[in-house]
């Protein structure tokens, strides 16, 4: 995940202020120097390092933090706030015409994603209610009308194209049909180049004087490092640019692109790219992705996710069951597949305030969840509602359904009766001092083939 490195860095160096009992100035300038020194290696521009430690150390120096009890937590507040503040402060939304419909015009060098999040944001605006329509202004790149129809229809969302016209005249064309049709946000994915000239500026210009677009967002792939920086100025100082999306944040990148653009241009954040599927788009949050990097979880992102991922109706129905003490197989097969919406477990577990520093260097293998999954499909109905019923030779048959062994199979059912007898004890009289038992017991041990306790059993 991006920023890993960043949050790494930055964690050794807060551990040598928590160590020491009071802080001097120079405790403070030692660590600020180490907090450069990340922000530089995770690709941040120099002058946007060098401006943000020069501002903690300032606040942090002052007499305040120096008399505080706990003077290295008020540091990493400092730097928690300065951090929020890098990024943009507070979440910025993507605009609202008071007349639909809503024009946004998607910008950026060839590859970097547009196509891609134009369907992105136009599926997210979807699913809030809103008649999105994609138009394909790239006349140059080969196959980029077609690319943009596939994902169009992936996500359900009609694509406008006139083939090789006129890019300005698409767009007019386009905005006019939207105003007939009732569609409210209309999304011009525009060409790009592999690199900023001349032709590719005075053709967004020439679109953005035609169709005075509502909302400008420039797409700036996360993996370019210090040529984000140049990438970013170039097309603010030529179009005025309302916002930015980041691309690839869920890879190996250094993060460092993400703070260096917003700091540069004074643009927003609005959306970044999490993923390869077209869900995979989050809004962005400058607050929690600061805590997120000083690894302090993301508690209101998870529960987003979870909102957005779990079904309310099945949720009710599993908190009847467990009430009653009925939860069976089929119940703990559920429970993993609404969980697999979620996304990667390890992203999830990293959003746990606490969690995510222990895990950070553990090897969670999501298909550890999919073997699991398998055993419980490769019972039949009356096995999964009764596993009482499962003797040795139904357990070699269900292990040669699903290419396991044995032994996962009963490692799999004596987790289900770990975790029945622990429900039957909650819901008795004992149910707070169970709790607690259920808290060191992380929620009946681990899955199969070794995920960590406290997400194993069924998911909560």
């Amino acid at each position: 995940m991006a920023f890993e490195g960043l949050s790494d860095r930055l964690d050794n160096a807060f551990k040598k202020l928590k160590s020491k009992g009071s802080l001097t100035e120079s405790d403070v300038r030692d660590a600020m120097r180490e907090v450069r020194l990340a922000l530089l290696e995770a690709d941040v521009n120099y002058k946007v390092a060098k401006d943000f430690t020069n501002s903690v150390t300032e606040r942090a120096i002052g007499a305040k933090v120096m008399e505080s009890l706990t003077p290295a937590q008020m540091v990493i507040k400092i730097v928690n706030e300065e951090l929020t503040a890098l990024m943009g402060g507070t979440q910025a939304r993507l605009a609202s015409a008071s007349h639909p419909p809503t024009v946004v015009m998607m910008c950026g060098l060839q590859g970097s994603g547009k196509t891609t999040h134009s369907a992105k944001i136009a599926l997210k605006l979807k699913e809030q209610g809103h008649r999105p329509l994609l138009v394909a202004c790239d006349i140059y790149r080969p196959a980029a009308i077609k690319q943009l129809q596939v994902v169009g229809e992936q996500i359900d969302v009609p694509v406008f194209e006139m083939g090789t016209e006129n890019p300005v005249k698409i767009a007019n064309e386009a905005i006019k049909l939207a105003k007939d049709h009732g569609y409210d946000y209309v999304f011009l994915d525009t060409a790009g180049r592999l690199h900023i000239d001349a032709e590719l500026m005075q053709e967004l210009k020439d679109i953005k004087a035609s169709v005075k677009p509502h909302e400008i967002l420039l797409v700036i792939d996360s993996m370019l490092g210090q040529d984000a920086v140049t990438v970013a100025s170039s097309f603010n100082e030529a179009l005025g640019i309302d916002g930015l999306v980041l691309t690839k944040l869920d890879g190996d990148t250094r993060g460092g692109a993400a703070l260096s653009a917003r700091a540069v241009t004074g643009k927003p954040i609005k959306f970044i790219g999490v993923g390869e599927k077209l869900a995979d788009l989050d809004v962005f949050h400058p607050d929690r992705m600061a805590s997120r990097i000083l690894g302090m979880g993301d508690v209101l992102s998870l529960i987003e996710k979870a909102e957005t991922a779990l079904d309310e109706k099945k949720a009710e129905e599993l908190e009847k069951k467990l009430r009653q003490n009925k939860l069976d197989l089929n119940d703990m097969l559920m429970q993993f597949e609404e969980m697999k919406k979620m996304g990667p477990m390890k992203d999830i577990i990293s959003m746990i305030p606490g969690l995510g520093k222990k895990v950070k260097d553990t090897d969670i293998d999501d298909r550890q969840i999919d073997y699991t999954m398998a055993i419980i499909r490769s019972m039949t109905m009356k096995e999964r509602e009764n596993p009482d019923i499962i003797n040795p030779s139904r357990k070699k048959r269900i292990a040669a359904g699903c290419g396991m062994q044995v032994e996962d199979v009963n490692r799999l059912l004596n987790q289900y009766r770990s975790m029945q007898k622990l429900y039957k004890q909650l819901n008795g009289k004992n149910s707070k001092k169970m709790m607690k038992r259920m808290q060191r017991m992380g929620m009946g041990g681990g899955m199969p083939g070794g995920m960590p306790g406290g997400m194993g059993g069924f998911p909560m």
